[in-house]
């Protein structure tokens, strides 16, 4: 929070300063990000959330600002321009962080004043990068529903009302008598400690309230760790919206787990009778 707010900071003054200092500024304007693939990994279906762009300009924080954007640039000639692709960490808009597995986007620009330069920035996963992956293409899948707790299933689903990625997603239906999903991840996975990047990226639907969490767990047991809730969507406005969940701090302070796996809670909300819980393109992704 603390780096958000300095780079908010060093934004605002900066863009003071061109208008009321520089009647003729240099223009650049910054289209959506574009993720592209990297043939030498294995990422499954592309899918992005990359809300905002942190900039410097010939290695001078210039801030972070939500796309698309036009700014305003005391300066012409040529300048290296480097834009990092930034998500809103664990779906929350005040902490914006620049996503660690992304490339960023570096070119030199010839700037002109009065005149705008529109760059559409790009990147794609670094070589490196480690995918866990459920997709829902394939028959059997990889998060398991809780025989002991579980009364409602997670089934594949193909409506083209709510298909967006391939050709399958993973959908749970809830009811009054299927009230209650626990799902989790198969087989245990290794993720890396020390402070290492780790994230659990979610593409996801839902009219019902999930929570999702870690399981850490070693010789003497399972650690439960509650984490990220996703949030109800409105049914007259439903549409899939993609979530990076930060793992690094639960993952490093389970000093003694050995392996872990992620898992999904959901019961049916107060006051409904149904409510359907849709999935796809679920990745744990670290170096």
């Amino acid at each position: 929070m603390k780096f958000f707010t300095k780079i908010g900071l060093i934004s605002f003054l900066f863009l003071s300063s061109c208008i009321k200092n520089n009647p003729d500024p240099s223009w650049i304007k910054i289209e959506k990000w574009v993720l592209n693939e990297n043939l030498d990994v294995e990422e499954g279906e592309l899918t992005e959330n990359f809300s905002d762009v942190y900039i410097t300009i010939d290695d001078k924080i210039i801030g972070i600002f939500e796309l698309p954007v036009k700014l305003p640039i005391l300066d012409e000639g040529s300048h290296k321009i480097s834009l990092y692709p930034v998500i809103r960490n664990n779906g929350i808009s005040a902490t914006k962080k620049i996503y660690p597995f992304c490339e960023p986007h570096i070119l030199t620009l010839n700037l002109v004043k009065n005149e705008t330069q529109t760059i559409v920035p790009q990147t794609r996963y670094y070589d490196g990068t480690s995918f866990w992956i459920e997709d829902f293409e394939n028959t059997v899948f990889n998060i398991d529903d809780d025989g002991n707790f579980s009364l409602a299933k997670l089934v594949k689903g193909n409506d083209p009302a709510i298909l967006k990625y391939g050709n399958y997603y993973g959908h749970v239906p809830l009811t009054a008598a299927d009230s209650i999903w626990h799902g989790e991840t198969t087989p245990n996975m290794f993720l890396p400690k020390s402070a290492a990047e780790v994230y659990l990226e979610i593409d996801y639907i839902t009219t019902n309230t999930v929570l999702t969490g870690l399981y850490a767990i070693s010789d003497t047991g399972v650690k439960d760790n509650p984490n990220i809730q996703l949030n109800p969507q409105d049914e007259t406005d439903l549409e899939w919206r993609k979530i990076y969940i930060d793992l690094k701090e639960l993952v490093s302070s389970s000093i003694s787990a050995t392996s872990f796996s992620h898992y999904f809670l959901a019961m049916l909300d107060a006051g409904k009778t149904s409510s359907n819980i849709y999935l796809d393109n679920i990745k744990v992704v670290h170096f």
